[in-house]
This record gives structure tokens, C-alpha cells and sequence, in this order.
């Protein structure tokens, strides 16, 4: 089935320049591996259809079940060089929760919020 990653994980983020950091941690153990295969850091960058213009590097935690993702070039030239306010870091980790994530049936009742599913 597939869900909206709010469901499996949750994001914080911050931001520097024109660099925003998105850490996207696994509400439990049994989503990260789905998290680890499914967002990558090209389908990240893909998500964000364009806001993203430069390198996105994907690091794992494992021992946090978290996976963070370095944005290049991702903030208009960062807050001090922008009149659009809404894309910076906190904006795009919110943002990010609308990823869809494939969740195998036997996980289903793990997911948080699964009053909004039906």
C-alpha cells in the first residue's frame, strides 16, 4: 500500500546559505529499511520538482534509523538573498512528508495517524 511518509517517518531540517539539511527519521526500526530503499536522494531531489538545483547527498544513520540529506544550492541563495520565504529548510522538511512510500500490508497497523488513511 502505498502512504504519505508522515505516516512512517518524521523530518526536521535546517539551513545555511543557500545548503538546507533534511533529516528524515523512521517511527519505528521496521520502516527504515523502506526508507533506505525507496528515498533516495535522486527521488528527494525529484520531489522538489526544480527547488533543488544543486548536489543532493543522502547520509545514513542506521544506528538512529535515520537517513539525512545535504541540499545543494536549495535555498534561493539562502534567507538574506530571497524574497520567497517559503522554501527554506523548515518549509522543505514539511514538505517532504508528502512523499509516497510503499508499506507492505503486514506493517499497516505500525503506521502512525492511520485514522487519516481511510
Amino acid at each position: 500500500m502505498k502512504v504519505k511518509l508522515q505516516h512512517v517517518a518524521h523530518a526536521r531540517s535546517g539551513d545555511k546559505g543557500d545548503t538546507s539539511n533534511i533529516a528524515v527519521f523512521a517511527y519505528q526500526p521496521e520502516f527504515y529499511p523502506l526508507l533506505k530503499e525507496q528515498l533516495t536522494a535522486d527521488r528527494l531531489k525529484a520531489f522538489y520538482a526544480g527547488a533543488i538545483k544543486g548536489v543532493v547527498t543522502r547520509y545514513e544513520a542506521d544506528n538512529i534509523d535515520a537517513l539525512n540529506f545535504v541540499c545543494q544550492g536549495a535555498l534561493g541563495g539562502g534567507v538574506s538573498r530571497s524574497l520567497c520565504l517559503d522554501n527554506y529548510g523548515k518549509a522543505l522538511s514539511a514538505a517532504i512528508l508528502g512523499f509516497e512510500i510503499e508499506v507492505p500490508e503486514h506493517l499497516k497497523t505500525k503506521l502512525q495517524g492511520q485514522h487519516l488513511l481511510a
